[in-house]
C-alpha cells in the first residue's frame, strides 16, 4: 500500500528523470517485467498499475505508457490465471465453477467487461489532456494504495 501511494505521489507531481533517459533493453525489460509481476502479485494489483508508472519513468509519454501498459495485460492475466489454478489445484474446499482459485463466472464477467469496454478506454487517454491523464491515474493509484493499507 505504502508503495503504491508513493508512486500516486510521484505520478501526480510529474517527476521524471531527465529525458535522455530510455527504456531498457531486452534483459531490463525482464528484470523489470518480472519485478512488477512479483511486486503486484503480493499487493494485489494489476501490473498496469506498476507498468505505466515505470514506463513513464522512462521518459515514455502517459499516452504511450498507457498502450503500453494495456497490451502487457494480456499476457500477465494468461500467467496470473495459469498460476491461481495452480497454486489452488489442491484446495478441496472452493466454490462450484472454480478451478483451482479461478472463479470462472468471474472470470467471465471481468473478461466480458474488459473486451467491451477497453476502446472506450483507449479513445478517452487519447482525448484527455496528458497532465489530466497522469493525475486520474495517481489518483487510482492513491485509492489502491489506501484500500490496501486499511
Amino acid at each position: 500500500g505504502v508503495f503504491a501511494l508513493l508512486v500516486a505521489m510521484q505520478m501526480w507531481v510529474g517527476f521524471r528523470p531527465a529525458p535522455t533517459r530510455v527504456v531498457p533493453g531486452v534483459s531490463g525489460l525482464l528484470g523489470a517485467g518480472g519485478g512488477i509481476g512479483v511486486l503486484s502479485a503480493l499487493a494485489g494489483i494489476g501490473g498496469g498499475s506498476l507498468t505505466v508508472p515505470f514506463l513513464t519513468w522512462c521518459s515514455m509519454s502517459v499516452r504511450r505508457a498507457v498502450g503500453a501498459g494495456a497490451a502487457c495485460g494480456l499476457p500477465i492475466a494468461v500467467a496470473g490465471t495459469l498460476g491461481y489454478i495452480v497454486a489452488g489445484w489442491q484446495v478441496a474446499i472452493l466454490p462450484a465453477w472454480s478451478t483451482g482459485y479461478v472463479y470462472w463466472p468471474a472470470f467471465a464477467g471481468i473478461s466480458t467487461a474488459t473486451v467491451l469496454l477497453a476502446p472506450v478506454g483507449a479513445r478517452l487517454a487519447m482525448r484527455l489532456p496528458e497532465l489530466l491523464l497522469r493525475r486520474m491515474f495517481a489518483v487510482l493509484l492513491a485509492v489502491l494504495g489506501l484500500r490496501m493499507l486499511f
